[in-house]
């Protein structure tokens, strides 16, 4: 079973039809939505501030999900991550205090950092690194080191990777629920 712990007195919620692998970790001020699989080694730690994920979202192996303190000295403002529907985070993906739209997909071992905002329709490649306060705009392809523009994204690409992936998420985490 994963492992789920509350955090100052704050326990995770999940939706129904979830995949929860038994080495992932929630922890804290954590919402996830319906149809949403958490996979191997994957931490989603809302211990100092929030997380709010939507339906039908993947986190894959080794990712993270982690926010920025809620309580920053003065001027300073902690970030939590709100990851909206359709989203799939690639395996050891780093999601730290942001904010990401629909319909994206996060590929394997990419960064992205506080304050920023992904568009929906969204690709961030494996390996990229989204710099703090960086606003990606929907429909593109943002990869590289640090990420920038490579293309937009033609609504095929969006069918055919976006959707898929997610899509496929949801019958790979059948296939654990069976047993």
């Amino acid at each position: 079973m994963a492992l789920i712990k509350p955090v100052k007195g704050i326990h995770p919620q999940f939706g129904t039809d979830c995949y929860l692998a038994e080495n992932s970790t929630i922890v804290g001020d954590v919402v996830i939505g319906h149809q949403c699989s958490i996979w191997f080694n994957a931490v989603v730690r809302g211990d100092v501030n929030s997380i709010r994920i939507g339906n039908k979202v993947n986190i894959q192996d080794g990712a993270i999900i982690h926010c920025a303190f809620e309580n920053l000295p003065a001027g300073q403002a902690g970030s939590k991550v709100v990851i909206g529907d359709n989203v799939s985070i690639g395996h050891n993906a780093l999601v730290h205090g942001c904010i990401i739209h629909d319909n994206v997909l996060v590929g394997m071992g990419a960064i992205i950092m506080d304050n920023c905002e992904i568009g929906s329709n969204t690709i961030i490649a494996a390996g990229a690194v989204v710099l703090e306060n960086t606003k990606v705009p929907a429909g593109v392809i943002y990869a590289g080191v640090p990420a920038k523009k490579v293309k937009d994204i033609n609504p095929e690409l969006i069918n055919n990777e976006i959707n898929r992936i997610a899509n496929n998420y949801i019958m790979y985490s059948g296939w654990f629920k069976e047993q």
